[in-house]
């Protein structure tokens, strides 16, 4: 214990002792305020440098392939009406050998290769070109295969803020959106076939497994899924399903506490290549 000669020297020690912790303490608080700026404006480059890379990535798969398509007119649809979205894929499997698909929905972004590995997680936080970022990529369910469709086809995208991947898909909870009856179309371009899907339910919901049931054990099972289905639908759309037809469905999150947007139809028309 340090000795004073006299109390004024004690009260002196003290003083500056104070102003010491006082420096030290007012240092600690502007380190604290630097980096809850800081650290928030690094995320947002971060996230802004990733959904530039997915921007330029796409742009240059757009110059590599050949798209042929009609757009679906404002009428009901009638499938002997719409056009296939054929595509190339030549050049798309020599820059991934991933890709399994094309996909393309009308008054969204979504205008996609889409790709496949044998789980569902690579492609979360990997681009089209195999390199790592948090905008992920358009990919399908590893349960699923493109070549002999199951009851449930799913394919599953990050809502990206500035729209891109399957951020779009928040428009299509909006009555805006809904109101079109063109926009109730997906086409799906693969190696094999064109296909082209009805949208019949259009919902948002708490993370579950039970919308991504790929296979049913038998017709009264997917006919109760079904029903589940249609219930959930927020939109207009009444399109009649049975247990007979093949379904795609599209998968996104709506925000951080689990919610996720779902869009699901029934395959109306298809062609080989």
């Amino acid at each position: 214990m340090k000795k004073y000669i006299s109390m004024q020297d004690f009260f002196k020690d003290q003083s500056k002792s104070k102003k010491k912790k006082s420096k030290v303490l007012k240092a600690g608080l502007y380190l604290i305020c630097l980096s809850l700026v800081v650290f928030p404006f690094g995320i947002l480059v971060k996230w802004s440098l990733d959904n530039f890379e997915i921007r330029r990535i796409n742009k240059e798969i757009r110059k590599s392939i050949i798209i042929n398509k009609n757009k679906a007119n404002d009428k009901m649809i009638n499938s002997e009406n719409l056009s296939f979205y054929q595509v190339s894929f030549s050049n798309l499997l020599q820059q991934n050998n991933d890709t399994i698909a094309f996909i393309h929905m009308d008054s969204t972004n979504i205008d996609y290769p889409v790709v496949q590995t044998n789980n569902n997680t690579y492609y979360l936080n990997h681009t089209f070109d195999k390199s790592k970022n948090k905008a992920g990529w358009v990919f399908m369910d590893y349960r699923n295969n493109i070549d002999n469709l199951s009851d449930n086809t799913i394919i599953y995208g990050h809502s990206r803020l500035d729209g891109t991947m399957f951020g779009s898909l928040r428009s299509t909870l909006t009555s805006y959106w809904q109101k079109d009856k063109a926009n109730y179309v997906i086409y799906l371009s693969t190696l094999k076939e064109n296909m082209i899907f009805q949208i019949f339910s259009i919902y948002s919901i708490k993370s579950e497994s039970y919308y991504i049931t790929t296979s049913f054990k038998n017709d009264k099972e997917k006919e109760k899924w079904i029903k589940t289905m249609k219930k959930r639908n927020i939109s207009p759309v009444d399109v009649e399903v049975t247990s007979k037809d093949k379904f795609l469905t599209l998968s996104t999150c709506k925000n951080n506490r689990g919610q996720r947007i779902v869009i699901q139809a029934k395959l109306i028309k298809k062609q080989k290549r």
